[in-house]
């Protein structure tokens, strides 16, 4: 690279692109949902084409570092230069609002099965904010759970790679509260992270519904909500 500036840049531009890729497809999810159209079986079928697409997937919100956060250090330059970034700024508030989507669809699962949100047991699968670490930053299932207790619903979660949740910036409620098993003594399950050791899991089994954020669920099961 020519400097420093530019090399921070194309770091700023690759995170800029993957941004505003996931946020058009978390839009169409949330379009395509009241559409009756499953975004994944779309993207499938568009990244066929042999050229001109890359796949990006859509998901509860963003988490890590690079994504939530590297653009809009962009964003505050750019308002030195009197110019405004608009494809950053809209795409930041569509990835930032999708934890409200997925609890909409979990508000939906436990009254079509009956139940209030106030004191139903929901167990939140993955606090990792991507399949397989145990990076917690930013992570979407913060915003979840915490969403969820605000509503009154007793939340719980599980990780494999984060048995205890360590003290956060923005969330120190949740500091050493531990993961539990997964199993059917919960109301609802939320999967918000695909990490390997759930794709083994008989969802079918616990009779609860299920409300899957990363199409970790393959087989038609009766209970699933895809958010």
């Amino acid at each position: 690279m020519s400097s420093t500036r530019a090399a921070e840049a194309a770091k700023l531009l690759e995170n800029i692109y993957r941004a505003v890729n996931i946020a058009l497809v978390n839009e169409l999810k949330m379009l395509f949902d009241k559409m009756d159209i499953d975004i994944w079986e779309v993207i499938e079928a568009a990244k066929t084409k042999p050229f001109g697409f890359q796949p990006f997937y859509p998901g509860p919100g963003l988490g890590g570092h690079c994504i939530p956060i590297d653009p809009f250090y962009l964003t505050w330059k750019a308002r030195q230069y009197d110019f405004p970034t608009r494809f950053i700024e809209l795409a930041g508030e569509i990835n930032t609002a999708m934890p409200d989507f997925v609890v909409t669809k979990a508000v939906q699962a436990l009254n079509d099965n009956g139940k209030p949100v106030k004191g139903s047991k929901i167990i939140v699968l993955g606090l990792a904010y991507k399949a397989n670490i145990d990076d917690d930053r930013e992570s979407p299932s913060y915003r979840l759970m915490e969403k969820l207790e605000a509503m009154g619903a007793k939340v719980a979660y599980n990780d494999p790679y984060i048995p205890v949740i360590r003290k956060t910036r923005e969330f120190p409620q949740f500091a050493g509260r531990r993961s539990v098993p997964v199993s059917d003594k919960h109301d609802l399950i939320i999967i918000a992270t695909a990490h390997d050791a759930y794709r083994a899991i008989d969802f079918a089994s616990f009779g609860v519904p299920v409300v899957d954020t990363r199409n970790l669920i393959k087989e038609k099961l009766r209970l699933r909500y895809q958010a």
